[in-house]
């Protein structure tokens, strides 16, 4: 058997037999789309005609009680020989201590453009959109009342988002950069006081307000090394993120000074930053499996969004046609 082949039993093995948990991009997903997406497979003849479909199971543990599920049927179209076009739709399910929640996520679409080859390094652009498919304003009903979930339960974060980034690749470097600009307010109304009943009100007030949340500006900056043999490769990356610009929510704490209007939320802009580890193995031209793992560095102080996940891990089949 040759090593690759060992290697990726190995990885498998430890996948199927651990809590594997990785930390996700906190970045409501524009580090995996067009040029900033991880695990692209360099090639000298550029050829962005090649169609490919990936079937990837996502799951993430959040810092509180909700773990996160999600399959995505992630669709990329080659429009010429040098342009593609990507569209990724997502499953989600959400089960913790406040209930559980599925529907489809927010739709992801980017066209992706390569701006320069050389026989060394390829340089590609990317712009995009996310759409979002709900209001994050999924409720829950007991015999104490009823209320929007917090953010950590809801399948959409209910805006309209632009994106735009770039990547340098190359045979073992990968090199990224990209913004995300939420353009509109979600309608999300979660209340702790809606919450009278529940047994642990400090438990409660770990969920952070996120009343028609208006998130902040992201940038992220990817860079991700490469180890390449016949059929396996292993990857190791950095992701940081800054915002970069305050996230806005209407005030809703009865008291406050400033309730019942906007407000720019102290703690929400810096850096959230990951460790990444990725294989693949290539069974032939047209069929990949792909294994992502990684682990949270560092996080903001304040996260209305409730993005933030202590681990994730991602396993994904890649057809290409």
């Amino acid at each position: 058997m040759k090593l690759c082949s060992r290697i990726l039993i190995v990885v498998l093995f430890f996948v199927s037999t651990s809590e594997l948990l990785a930390q996700g991009c906190s970045d409501a997903g524009f580090c995996t789309m067009g040029a900033m997406r991880p695990a692209q497979v360099y090639n000298k003849k550029l050829n962005f005609k090649l169609r490919a479909l990936a079937i990837d199971y996502y799951y993430g543990n959040t810092t509180l009680s909700p773990e996160i599920n999600a399959v995505t049927a992630d669709f990329t179209f080659g429009l010429s020989a040098k342009s593609s076009f990507q569209v990724k739709l997502p499953y989600v399910w959400v089960s913790g201590n406040l209930g559980e929640t599925t529907g489809l996520g927010d739709i992801s679409l980017s066209f992706t453009r390569n701006m320069y080859s050389s026989e060394n390094f390829h340089i590609n652009a990317t712009l995009g959109a996310k759409i979002p498919t709900g209001k994050s304003d999924q409720e829950f009903s007991s015999e104490n009342g009823s209320g929007d979930l917090p953010m950590y339960y809801q399948t959409s974060l209910g805006s309209y988002d632009a994106i735009a980034g770039m990547s340098m690749i190359s045979r073992k470097w990968m090199f990224a950069t990209g913004i995300q600009i939420a353009l509109t307010e979600n309608e999300n109304d979660f209340r702790w006081g809606e919450w009278s009943g529940y047994p642990s009100q400090s438990y409660l007030l770990d969920h952070a307000l996120a009343n028609n949340l208006k998130r902040g500006v992201d940038v992220m900056f990817r860079v991700e090394r490469t180890f390449l043999y016949s059929k396996f490769d292993f990857r190791l990356g950095l992701l940081p993120i800054f915002r970069v610009t305050k996230d806005e929510i209407l005030d809703i704490i009865p008291g406050s000074p400033t309730n019942g209007e906007r407000i720019k939320v102290e703690g929400t802009t810096g850096l959230a930053m990951s460790g990444i580890a990725g294989a693949a193995y290539h069974f032939n031209t047209k069929n990949s499996l792909k294994l992502t793992y990684g682990v949270k560095i560092d996080q903001r102080d304040v996260n209305p969004d409730q993005l933030t996940r202590d681990w994730i891990t991602s396993v994904a089949y890649v057809i290409r046609f």
